[in-house]
């Protein structure tokens, strides 16, 4: 059976890519423009024929089923050719709810926030145990088999997203997969194009909420405002809290950055961690997925030693750079939130080493400028902020850099990589932050600074 993915350079489609080829279908994909690492080598890797730009003639041989990717819409040549030639299709997560997800545990991580760490982090855990979960994750793991793998147990981990499903699905993504365990990592307004304030996506999460089997598992964070209102609004699953101070999985810090801290079981000292990873957003990443290894029968004393040895998923505060002195990293991080909490976490382990923020405002709501001066206090631990300012909202981010004494606003990153590097000294820290190709400029600073 041929299966022609649209969209397929997304990690989440990537991912689905991969486990159709792995079930034994035909699996061709395509993208508007050419595709670059990490996700053509993965896909060329398994022998997935990628075409561009989107074209009818992409459909010839003709596929037996087409899976739209949601960033599809009407107009586009290759799906307008679908719809005519009347050729099957459905969005990706109804398709891996149909043949891959039927019958099996699934493990969805949902939340604005962290959720392709705590995605790893939990797989990680399953597998250290061996438990040969499947998983889909919205990243490239560096310890696993790339973004996704089939897996032969029961358990099946999945990074799962409040985002529609596809131009003809407006459900959020999570609806499809049916989780018997869930994460509720957090929730924030986010996502501007599709919801128009946080109540609407608070909306989808009790969609979400409503679907868990009463023998089922919820873990979410202690005294998160938005969560707690989605619980209220009727729960009909057990529920385990995690966190830093009175939850049921709690953490206390042993070193201020995180890099170090004890897990306590219902006031029961479990272990303590000692990590790669910084950042209190990334302890409570951990405890979510300790407490969800335990609806796989995994106890919490056995997830901190695999906990010890995790690496983080590629772009999540990774290392890219170590020369000289000079420190690279890249960072996935396109909400204030986030960006605040990373930020932090790098504050908190180089002292008052300069760090030295690039910044591109990718995301619909960053450039439409809906989170407006939340952005500049989630950038207040940065020394230096370049800023690499949207065509949608210039105007706007040029204001909001007024009176920002550290901020340099720029319309390419040609003279932004140049002005950066003219000051840049040794025992200097360099954080990218974007949730895209930023135009090049990692690939570009690892080659200069190399």
């Amino acid at each position: 059976m041929h299966i022609h993915i649209m969209g397929v350079a997304g990690t989440f489609m990537a991912g689905l890519a991969r486990l159709a080829k792995n079930m034994g279908y035909t699996v061709t994909g395509s993208e508007q423009a050419a595709i670059y690492p990490p996700m053509s080598t993965q896909l060329e890797q398994d022998g997935i024929t990628l075409m561009a730009p989107y074209s009818p003639d992409n459909l010839n041989p003709r596929p037996d089923h087409v899976i739209v990717g949601n960033a599809i819409k009407r107009g586009n040549p290759e799906i307008e050719a679908v719809l005519n030639m009347q050729l099957p299709y459905s969005s990706g997560p109804e398709w891996l709810s149909k043949h891959i997800l039927q019958g099996r545990h699934v493990m969805a991580v949902a939340g604005t926030h962290g959720k392709t760490t705590t995605s790893t982090l939990l797989a990680w855990i399953l597998h250290e145990n061996a438990i040969d979960a499947g998983y889909l994750i919205g990243g490239v793991p560096r310890q696993l088999q790339g973004s996704a793998y089939l897996g032969t147990s029961p358990y099946f981990v999945i990074e799962a997203d409040e985002y529609d499903s596809a131009f003809f699905d407006k459900r959020s993504k999570f609806i499809h997969y049916r989780p018997r365990t869930a994460i509720i990592n957090n929730i924030e307004f986010d996502h501007a194009d599709i919801f128009d304030n946080v109540a609407a996506i608070q909306k989808q999460f009790h969609h979400l909420v409503r679907i868990i089997p009463s023998e089922g598992l919820i873990v979410h964070p202690l005294q998160d405002h938005y969560v707690d209102e989605v619980l209220k609004m009727g729960v009909w699953t057990p529920c385990e809290t995690f966190g830093l101070n009175g939850a049921g999985i709690r953490a206390e810090l042993i070193k201020p950055d995180g890099s170090e801290f004890e897990v306590y079981d219902h006031g029961k000292l479990v272990g303590r961690v000692t990590w790669s990873l910084t950042g209190e957003h990334n302890v409570m990443n951990a405890l979510a997925a300790i407490t969800a290894a335990k609806a796989a029968n995994v106890e919490p004393k056995f997830a901190l030693e695999p906990l010890c040895r995790f690496l983080a998923p590629k772009r999540r505060m990774e290392m890219i750079v170590d020369h000289k002195g000079v420190r690279v990293y890249d960072d996935f991080a396109h909400h204030p939130t986030a960006i605040e909490k990373t930020l932090h976490g790098l504050r908190m382990k180089v002292g008052d080493s300069k760090i030295i923020v690039l910044l591109e405002m990718r995301s619909y709501s960053m450039r439409s400028n809906v989170h407006g001066d939340a952005v500049i206090k989630s950038l207040a631990e940065a020394d230096e902020v370049y800023v690499l300012k949207p065509k949608e909202s210039a105007d706007a981010v040029e204001k909001l850099a007024k009176g920002q004494k550290n901020w340099h606003c720029f319309d390419d990153i040609v003279p932004m990589k140049k002005a950066m590097m003219t000051t840049l000294k040794s025992g200097e820290h360099v954080l990218i932050m974007s949730n895209g190709s930023f135009d090049g400029l990692r690939e570009q600073l690892v080659q200069d600074l190399s």
